[in-house]
C-alpha cells in the first residue's frame, strides 16, 4: 500500500508534519494505528477515566455554585475593595488564557516551522485551548457584577446610541478572547474531520454512527478533500500564529497601560506571552503523560517527543526567569521609590511566601530539564509540570492582588485577604476544564490518525529501500 493510498494529497506543500511512531501497532499493520486510536473513543472506558470524570463533574458543580453565588450576591464575595479592585477573578482569567496558548502555538506556529513532533500533541492541545478559553471567558463577565448586561461590551446597534468604552481593558479582552476562540475552534474542527469520518466508519451503535456522520460533513477522503483540508489548515495557521502573540500581549497591555507600581512596564506584553506558553506547555506535557500511560499509547506518544516538548518548556521557563530579573533590575536601575517599595513588600510582606513560591517553583524545577534522562522520565515531567502550573498561578496572584495592595500613597495601602469564596474560585474552574477534557477524550480522537498512518507508511518504505 502506498503512502498516497493512506493520505491523499501528500505532495501538497501545506501538509502538516507527521507523528513519529516508534513501535508498530499490535497487528503490525497501518490499519492497526486507526484501530488503536479509535479504540480510545469507541472502546470500553478505563476505571481511571470514570474516577476522573466523576471528580471533575463534582468540582464543576462547585464551580456553578460559586459563580451563581457571585451573580446573586455580588462581587464583594471576592473580597474586592479599594485599591484591590482586581483579584482572584482576573488572576484566573490570565491563568486560563495562558493554559490555552500552548494549543494554538503547537498546532499553528510549529506547523508553519515544520516541526515533526507537533502532531503528537496538537489534537488534545487544541482541545485544551478551546476549553481553557471557555473557562477564562467566564471571569471577566462575572467581574462586571451585572452579568446580564455583558452585551454592553459589544458594539451592537441600539436605540440609545451607546458604544463600548474602547479605553477599557475589558473591551480589549472581549474582542481578543472571542477572536482567539473562533479561530482556534475552526482550526481544531477542520483538522478533526478525517478522524471523525474514521469513527463514523468504525462505530457500530446507530446513534454514534449518526452523530459522527453529521460531524464528518460528508468526508470521503479523496484527493480534493485532502487538498482542501491542507490549504484550509495552513491558512488558519497563518492567521492563528499572530493571534498567539497578540492575545496575551493585549492581556499584558491591560496592566502596562496603568500607572500602578509593578504594572507600568514595557516588558509586560512579551513577558505575558512567554509565560502563557510556559504554563500551557506544562499542561500539555501533563496530559501527554496521562494519555500515554492511561491508554497505552507509548508508540504514538514516544519519549523522544516528550523530550522535545520538555526542551520547549525549559526555553520558555528560562525566558520567564529572565523577566523576573528584569523587573527587579528595572526597579533598582530607575531608582523609583514606589517600584522599589513594591518589590520589597512582595518579597518580605504578608504575601512573601507566594512571591518566593513563584520564584522557586518556576525557576528551580525546570533546571532538571537540562538533563536528557529527566526529559525522558514521565514521572519527573509530571512533577515539574505540576510545579510550573502552581508557580504560574502564584505569578498571576502576585502581579494582581498583591501589587494592587501597595499603590503610590502609603495611606491607601490595604493588604488583600483571601476568603472562602476566593479559594473556591481558585479550585473549582478545574471542574469545567477537566470535565470537558474527559468528555473530549472519549468521543473524539486524541491523536491525528492520518498523520500516524502517513509516518508509519514512510517508515515502512524506508525499511524496504
Amino acid at each position: 500500500m502506498s503512502t498516497l493510498d493512506i493520505v491523499p494529497g501528500k505532495s501538497s506543500p501545506n501538509e502538516p508534519q507527521s507523528l513519529t511512531v516508534r513501535q508498530q501497532p499490535p497487528d503490525n499493520t497501518i490499519g492497526g494505528v486507526s484501530d488503536q486510536i479509535t479504540a480510545v473513543s469507541l472502546g470500553k472506558a478505563p476505571l481511571w477515566w470514570w474516577i476522573g470524570l466523576i471528580c471533575s463533574v463534582a468540582l464543576l458543580g462547585v464551580f456553578a455554585f460559586t459563580l451563581g453565588s457571585i451573580a446573586i450576591r455580588g462581587t464583594g464575595l471576592w473580597n474586592l475593595s479599594i485599591p484591590t479592585i482586581w483579584a482572584i477573578d482576573i488572576a484566573n482569567l490570565i491563568f486560563w488564557i495562558g493554559i490555552g496558548h500552548a494549543g494554538t502555538f503547537i498546532s499553528a506556529f510549529l506547523l508553519l516551522l515544520r516541526f515533526k513532533w507537533r502532531g503528537t500533541f496538537s489534537r488534545f492541545a487544541e482541545a485544551m485551548t478551546i476549553f481553557a478559553l471557555a473557562t477564562a471567558g467566564l471571569f471577566p463577565l462575572f467581574h462586571l457584577g451585572r452579568i446580564e448586561y455583558f452585551y454592553y461590551l459589544a458594539p451592537y446597534p441600539n436605540t440609545m446610541w451607546m458604544n463600548p468604552q474602547w479605553r477599557s481593558p475589558l473591551i480589549w479582552d472581549f474582542f481578543a478572547i472571542n477572536t482567539y476562540l473562533l479561530i482556534s475552534l475552526l482550526f481544531w474542527f477542520i483538522d478533526l474531520i478525517p478522524d471523525i469520518a474514521a469513527l463514523r466508519d468504525k462505530a457500530k451503535a446507530p446513534v454514534l454512527k449518526f452523530f459522527y456522520n453529521i460531524l464528518a460533513m460528508g468526508w470521503r477522503g479523496d484527493m480534493f478533500h485532502w487538498e482542501g483540508l491542507r490549504k484550509a489548515a495552513f491558512t488558519l495557521a497563518v492567521i492563528a500564529t499572530p493571534l498567539v502573540i497578540s492575545v496575551h500581549s493585549i492581556v499584558g497591555l491591560d496592566f502596562a497601560v496603568a500607572i500602578t507600581p509593578g504594572w507600568h512596564h514595557t516588558i509586560f506584553p512579551p513577558f505575558f506571552v512567554v509565560g502563557a506558553i510556559f504554563s500551557g506547555m506544562a499542561m500539555v506535557i501533563l496530559f501527554g503523560v496521562i494519555l500515554r500511560s492511561g491508554f497505552k499509547l507509548q508508540n504514538l506518544i514516544p519519549l523522544s517527543h516528550m523530550d522535545n516538548a520538555a526542551k520547549l518548556l525549559l526555553l520558555t521557563g528560562m525566558l520567564v526567569v529572565y523577566g523576573y530579573l528584569i523587573e527587579a533590575f528595572g526597579a533598582w536601575f530607575a531608582d523609583d521609590a514606589f517600584e522599589f517599595a513594591l518589590v520589597a513588600n512582595r518579597s518580605t510582606g504578608p504575601f512573601a511566601p507566594a512571591f518566593w513560591g513563584m520564584i522557586l517553583l518556576n525557576a528551580l524545577p525546570i533546571q532538571a530539564l537540562w538533563f536528557k534522562s529527566v526529559r525522558r522520565s514521565p514521572t519527573a515531567l509530571v512533577v515539574i509540570a505540576l510545579c510550573v502550573l502552581l508557580g504560574m498561578w502564584l505569578e498571576r496572584f502576585v502581579i494582581i492582588p498583591v501589587s494592587l495592595s501597595y499603590p503610590y500613597l502609603e495611606s491607601m495601602w490595604n493588604v488583600y485577604t483571601i476568603g472562602v469564596w476566593d479559594f473556591l474560585t481558585i479550585i473549582s474552574p478545574f471542574g469545567l476544564f477537566l470535565t470537558l477534557m474527559f468528555i473530549f477524550i472519549r468521543i473524539l480522537p486524541i491523536i491525528s490518525i492520518a498523520e500516524a498512518k502517513q509516518h508509519l507508511a514512510e517508515e515502512a518504505e524506508h525499511a524496504h529501500q
